[in-house]
């Protein structure tokens, strides 16, 4: 009878062998302690090497080893690229503080409201340009040479213009007493008055002077009542200071406005747990108690201006929107397509907001990738034993125009085909 030949040890085979090199050793081993002598004296005396039956064993072990690798190790990775088709919709749903659930029927998800209010108080600079100016007064004695001799009064505020054309009122009522007549002499009348220029400033601070009344041009009185000073008009003086104007306040109303608004929205949002949304149009605000006690006008460097403001926002989950978008696509996807939850979209802008009732409604852009169905399990077992080309047939026959590509990958370098253990073929889908 022929001897057989083996590639491969069969298991039974490889055991037995493993088992005889062990009896085999362990005789040798007995035999060596029951004659206490040094392997090295038998091998003098003629004994058979040691070597020998070393080696056997090893080789014996990493046949066994080799033997372990071709079956165990082989695996094939399989990857696939389905081709994802894009689904899109916009649909206008309905953010509700009464929601406890989100409602695909009824176009509704939860939401919550949040408030806060804020108050600040700034100072700000004036920036208007005044002159803060002194103005020159001094003494005048009016004369009242009229004939016939008749005494006069003039009301406060009277004017009195000077012969270097400067301009100064009467501080009070002028009563000048009438003209005395001596034969041909007449002796006017005279008072003595305070004035005041009209005007600030150093300019009208004037050496003494003749003053007539623009008053009375045009009558008989014009040339016959008339002043003079006998020494100079003082306090007069200018100076550059600033004043509160209409643009200064409303500059500090839309500063603090805007400083105190962010401001709020900043500790709206601590407040506002990390999983909602909270969108910019989904504040709304209230601005009281705006105003400074400065009015225009008023000489100053600078003045406070004070604003409370209340914020008002509805916020959602983001896992609500996203949820509401995902059983959307799902119940208008065709049969036998799987959503691909990676490629899940949604763009929420406000249209409407009820701060108030907590409540808002949004229009949404969601959309989402889908594919065809593909159970890994059954195909992973529908590949084993089969070798790549047998493998890109397999899954382009399943896929049809839904795939993209294949790539199959086998392991260790001499494999060339899918083992037929199932868990060693793996199946990954993957998308672009």
């Amino acid at each position: 009878m022929p001897k057989k030949v083996y590639d491969v040890i069969p298991p039974k085979l490889a055991k037995k062998i493993e088992e005889d090199v062990k009896e085999y050793l362990a005789e040798e081993k007995v035999q060596e302690v029951r004659e206490k002598k040094p392997r090295k004296n038998r091998r003098n005396s003629g004994a058979r090497p040691l070597w020998i039956p070393v080696s056997g064993g090893v080789a014996v072990v990493l046949l066994i080893l080799v033997v372990y690798l071709f079956f165990k190790l082989p695996r094939a990775d399989i990857q696939i690229w389905p081709k994802v088709e894009t689904l899109s919709f916009e649909q206008t749903i309905t953010a509700d503080e009464s929601a406890d659930l989100t409602d695909i029927s009824q176009s509704v998800i939860p939401a919550q409201n949040f408030e806060i209010t804020k108050t600040l108080s700034e100072d700000f600079p004036a920036t208007g340009n005044a002159s803060n100016e002194g103005k020159a007064s001094g003494i005048i004695t009016v004369y009242n040479k009229y004939d016939p001799a008749t005494p006069l009064t003039f009301k406060a505020g009277t004017r009195f213009l000077s012969d270097s054309g400067k301009l100064f009122t009467a501080a009070g009522k002028v009563v000048i007493p009438a003209a005395k007549k001596s034969g041909s002499k007449l002796t006017p009348g005279s008072v003595q008055v305070k004035v005041e220029a009209v005007e600030g400033g150093d300019s009208y601070n004037i050496s003494a002077s003749n003053f007539s009344v623009p008053g009375l041009k045009g009558t008989a009185y014009y040339y016959s009542v008339y002043a003079s000073s006998d020494s100079a008009m003082t306090g007069g003086y200018t100076g550059d200071v600033k004043k509160v104007t209409d643009d200064d306040i409303q500059s500090a109303k839309d500063s603090i406005t805007q400083k105190l608004t962010d401001q709020a929205k900043a500790d709206l949002q601590n407040q506002i747990p990390s999983d909602y949304v909270l969108l910019d149009d989904a504040i709304s605000s209230d601005i009281s108690g705006a105003g400074t006690q400065t009015k225009s006008g008023t000489v100053t460097d600078k003045f406070t201006y004070e604003a409370t403001i209340k914020l008002s926002a509805v916020a959602f989950k983001k896992s609500d929107i996203d949820e509401f978008a995902k059983k959307y696509l799902i119940s208008q996807m065709p049969d036998g397509k799987t959503l691909l939850d990676s490629s899940l979209k949604t763009e929420p802008t406000v249209s409407s907001l009820d701060a108030t009732d907590g409540k808002m409604s949004l229009d949404v852009n969601f959309s989402g990738g889908t594919y065809k169905n593909l159970d890994k399990n059954s195909l992973s077992l529908s590949l084993a034993g089969k070798n790549a080309s047998q493998i890109n047939d397999t899954v382009t026959g399943i896929l049809g125009e839904d795939l993209l590509r294949t790539k199959v990958d086998f392991w260790p370098f001499w494999v060339n085909k899918a083992p037929s253990n199932q868990k060693a073929v793996k199946v990954d889908l993957q998308f672009e």
